[in-house]
């Protein structure tokens, strides 16, 4: 760890050689020399790690304007018409290839499903975006001020991103708070859905009792409080500065180890997915500010999708790991009040990051998930060895 913390003072103290001295007595200049990230940062981290990727790929930043006319979201300051963009990858595929969206959760962008795109990319095209707010995508100053009009920040971000890419009709996967993000844009524009794949999805669980009972007390009291002062992890590392990537190294060598089925990560890879993860994570807050307004603490939903699961209107297939902090009970009982075809798919060895953690356990229950779309005979087709239907 000594070596990734001097190997980024030196950065540090590369990047900020020549710089005049007017500017270097400013406050911004100090932040940059303490933080060490940029957009361009992140977008060169991203093309290291998808370095371990074989299928090609295209890398755009997709222009989705300032704001749509008829929405209340305010993507910038108001007094500005600055475009934002989203940044966006796209896997070469058969022309006939049905197209799968995969959009990441919280704390995290699109390269952590690195592990995945050669294999889903064998059978759609495959996009994958950071959402606004998020990795190499723009990041306004979030200015939402309740749950719907955050809601709305990401879901008409996401819905002019699909205009400019001209994309009529997609498979939609969401993981976590991305999975809380795709069911509500489903909800939104369901004609735009064919399947929606939620992978340990937030969202479906209200607040329970204990917890209720946990936030009276002068500790739940303390943690509440910080919770809606939007106190983040990404405030921590940008605290450490040039010690924030030994933060992050710790991070990933433990959480993506702990479940496994022997495909852990090589010293290589975790060096790479370190260095993305960290400057993701360090640079401008901006869409993870959005966490007070749509889940209270303990990550319960302030608008539980549970009470929209009647209103569904696109087939749903739930994929959890076998030990993924967020309980598939909640789906469970969202699928009594559905009205469309909905599934329920446990991953062994693996936990709330169970495309990292078992790949393809993974693959084969998103196989199968869109076996309609993928199969000449999807009737016919048997949950894959090992994976467990709830």
């Amino acid at each position: 760890m000594n070596t990734i913390r001097s190997r980024w003072l030196t950065k540090m103290a590369a990047e900020n050689t020549g710089k005049n001295s007017l500017e270097s007595r400013g406050f911004w200049p100090f932040l940059r020399r303490w933080i060490p990230t940029s957009t361009d940062h992140i977008i060169n981290a991203e093309k290291r790690l998808l370095s371990l990727v074989k299928t090609p790929y295209v890398q755009e930043q997709v222009n989705i304007g300032s704001g749509p006319p008829d929405s209340r979201v305010r993507w910038f300051r108001s007094s500005s018409n600055e475009p934002r963009f989203i940044n966006t990858v796209t896997f070469d595929s058969k022309d006939d290839s049905p197209t799968l969206v995969m959009v990441h959760g919280y704390a995290a962008s699109q390269g952590f499903f690195y592990r995945n795109f050669d294999a889903l990319a064998s059978r759609f095209r495959v996009v994958a975006i950071d959402q606004l707010g998020w990795g190499g995508s723009s990041r306004p100053d979030f200015t939402c001020k309740s749950t719907e009009e955050t809601e709305d920040w990401f879901i008409d971000s996401f819905e002019e991103w699909r205009k400019a890419k001209n994309i009529s009709k997609f498979i939609l996967l969401g993981h976590s708070f991305g999975g809380y993000i795709a069911s509500k844009y489903a909800l939104k524009h369901p004609e735009r859905v064919q399947h929606l794949v939620l992978v340990g999805s937030a969202g479906f669980s209200s607040e329970t009792e204990r917890i209720t009972k946990f936030l009276s007390t002068w500790k739940g009291s303390i943690l509440n409080q910080i919770w809606e002062s939007n106190f983040t992890p990404q405030t921590i590392i940008r605290g450490l500065g040039p010690w924030g990537p030994d933060l992050v190294a710790r991070y990933t060598s433990a959480r993506f180890i702990q479940y496994s089925t022997g495909e852990l990560l090589t010293e290589s890879e975790s060096k790479l997915l370190t260095d993305y993860v960290y400057h993701t994570l360090a640079a401008k807050a901006s869409g993870e500010l959005c966490l007070k307004y749509i889940f209270s603490f303990g990550a319960f939903a302030k608008s539980p999708l549970l009470h929209s699961a009647s209103e569904w209107k696109v087939p749903t297939t739930f994929i959890y790991g076998f030990n993924d902090w967020m309980n598939y009970e909640g789906a469970q009982e969202a699928r009594k009040h559905m009205k469309v075809p909905c599934e329920i798919i446990r991953v062994p060895q693996s936990g709330h990051f169970v495309f990292i953690e078992n790949p393809s356990g993974f693959h084969s229950a998103v196989f199968y998930a869109c076996r309609r779309f993928l199969s000449p005979d999807p009737d016919s087709e048997s949950l894959p060895e090992g994976l467990t239907s709830a």
